[in-house]
């Protein structure tokens, strides 16, 4: 009777190893014992101090961004730039900071990116299942109190969570609301979460008013990043721009702050210094 071999389940996999002998990943990258790998950096430890400001074992790297949000009466208008910061180390310039939940409900990130991110998905799977149950979207006021019990259950744990969930509901219109990780929960027309905030509610503050056009909204949020990404330096990269309406948000434009945008602006400054 023949026996059956299982000596494959100890063999080590091998799968791709001879197209990364030119790359820096190590061999054992495929391996049960891999470790926690480290910033490729010759010295770890000044590098957190670098940029870090500390060279103690945890982790405690400042971070910033600018987001905004208001009302108006076409609809709501959201902003946000895309730079992940990690001290003064710029992480990356494409990070997503609006949360796409459900067709009409938008979120946005501030803090933490992997706090953000992974709380407001989980508000997403709660918004569906709440839908399939219900036969009907939840409310933004719903989804933002939702969020804010949860955040308020880890308050003091280490989450850094400060975003805006805005949408339009069917029966009440646009709603916009603030939520942070201390389980605050705000309720209002204008909103600026960031590093940039102070900036960007300067711009805000100078051109907001109800009666905006459409196209006057759209300007004014972009805007109003530009100016905090000019400004501060934890915020910059892409400046996107979503309109909720009544049949649901809609993604505007994706502009670059630091080329086309600043061109832009400075031309128009010009020209307005010169008449």
């Amino acid at each position: 009777m023949a026996t059956l071999n299982f000596d494959f389940l100890d063999a080590k996999p091998t799968f791709g190893l001879q197209e990364m002998e030119h790359t820096s990943v190590p061999r054992n990258f495929f391996s049960a014992d891999q470790s926690l790998m480290i910033p490729p950096v010759q010295q770890p430890e000044s590098f957190l101090r670098d940029f870090g400001g500390s060279a103690a074992p945890a982790i405690r790297l400042l971070h910033g961004t600018t987001t905004l949000g208001f009302k108006f009466d076409g609809g709501i208008i959201v902003a946000v730039d895309s730079r992940a910061s990690q001290g003064q180390y710029v992480a990356s310039q494409t990070v997503k900071k609006v949360i796409e939940i459900n067709p009409q409900l938008i979120g946005t990130m501030a803090g933490g990116a992997a706090d953000c991110q992974y709380w407001e998905r989980y508000l997403g799977m709660r918004c569906r299942l709440y839908e399939l149950q219900n036969k009907e979207r939840m409310t933004v006021a719903a989804a933002s109190k939702l969020l804010a019990n949860i955040l308020y259950n880890y308050k003091g744990m280490g989450l850094s969570v400060g975003t805006m969930i805005a949408g339009w509901d069917d029966k009440r219109g646009p709603n916009l609301y603030h939520v942070d990780s201390e389980g605050t929960r705000l309720k209002g027309d204008v909103f600026s979460v960031g590093s940039g905030s102070t900036y960007a509610y300067g711009v805000l503050d100078q051109g907001y008013r109800a009666d905006l056009s459409v196209e006057e909204a759209i300007d004014l949020g972009r805007r109003a990043i530009y100016h905090a990404t000019h400004r501060d330096a934890y915020s910059g990269g892409i400046i996107n721009v979503y309109h909720i309406k009544a049949g649901g948000w809609e993604k505007i434009s994706a502009n670059d702050s630091g080329m086309e945008m600043h061109y832009k602006y400075e031309a128009a400054k010009a020209k307005a210094m010169e008449s």
